[in-house]
């Protein structure tokens, strides 16, 4: 098997994404049926109808990417004859992405995802006040001139790398005062852009740790199985199948670096050439192509996508 099925994380999100699909395929709309009924409101309403403002909050853009995503796989099964256990090496996604992945693998079911991210994005929002922290977007360094950034930034305060997503592409996150001068310090050492990002909370850093303790409760209580395919791991950068791990490294997620980078490469040195980006959005596609060389990224998320990634599929196969 040379393809991995990868699900994009949140910035994906769009007003209408997966409204085509769900329009074309049953198997589709029974996904985001399944949302609506499992979250008890008409989330469909707000990814189809918008405004983007309501879909943009993080409580309903993590479940609202995770039904696309879903919904996207179910119509690949449905009509390409795609098949998790069959022909995925692997499985991953971009934080709140990790979800969607073991949703697609059967580790979780699809109401208790959507469940689990309306609480993560709840519980993320609130760990920290508005206002209080930041995300910035270090462009043209490379992970461990990032990290050198954050430490000399963080001056007793919180300054973490939140994503290492690859082709010189780091993101911190922490205490706003300290993300500011991280800003500062990483223009003086070269980076080619250094901005902050139009984020309501800093993800992936230790001022998270009250949305962790939530999630550790949350995840207490749901039933994980053994995905149907290798999940890699965001704070790993490696394959874990272990239900009792894959619960702590969600938790551990929610606080740690999404190794995004390791990530692919990882799974490139497995012998994956084929990553199929499942749902809204191109972003993974793009970085895949800058992270593996020789890679080949498949962006699937409407009905038009679906015989080419027919194609594609075919293609891993005969690799």
């Amino acid at each position: 098997m040379t393809a991995a099925f990868t699900f994009p994380g949140q910035g994906s999100q769009a007003v209408g994404m997966g409204k085509a699909l769900a329009d074309a395929f049953p198997a589709a709309r029974a996904v985001f049926d399944e949302v609506d009924a499992a979250l008890g409101e008409k989330l469909t309403a707000t990814i189809w109808d918008g405004p983007a403002e309501t879909l943009q909050l993080t409580e309903n853009a993590q479940p609202a990417l995770m039904a696309v995503s879903v919904a996207t796989l179910r119509v690949l099964e449905s009509e390409a004859g795609f098949s998790v256990g069959r022909d995925a090496a692997f499985v991953a996604g971009h934080s709140l992405g990790e979800y969607s992945a073991l949703a697609a693998a059967g580790s979780l079911t699809i109401s208790d995802t959507a469940r689990l991210l309306r609480t993560r994005g709840l519980a993320m929002q609130k760990a920290v006040p508005v206002g209080v922290g930041a995300m910035a977007a270090l462009l043209g360094l490379d992970y461990e001139a990032a990290i050198e950034v954050a430490n000399e930034a963080a001056q007793g305060q919180v300054c973490q790398a939140a994503n290492d997503n690859g082709g010189g592409q780091v993101v911190v996150s922490g205490d706003k005062a300290a993300v500011d001068r991280a800003v500062e310090i990483a223009k003086g050492k070269g980076a080619k852009r250094a901005m902050l990002l139009p984020v309501s909370a800093p993800f992936h850093c230790k001022l998270m740790q009250p949305a962790a303790d939530a999630m550790a409760e949350a995840l207490s209580k749901v039933t994980i199985r053994a995905p149907a395919a290798p999940l890699v791991s965001n704070v790993l950068a490696s394959a874990i199948t272990d239900p009792d791990e894959i619960r702590r490294r969600l938790v551990e997620q929610v606080t740690g670096t999404v190794r995004w980078r390791e990530s692919v490469t990882y799974m490139a040195g497995q012998g994956v050439t084929r990553f199929f980006e499942i749902g809204a959005g191109k972003v993974l596609t793009g970085l895949v192509k800058r992270i593996a060389d020789g890679a080949v990224g498949v962006a699937v998320g409407g009905p038009n996508d679906i015989a080419a990634a027919k194609d594609a599929l075919a293609a891993a196969k005969q690799a």
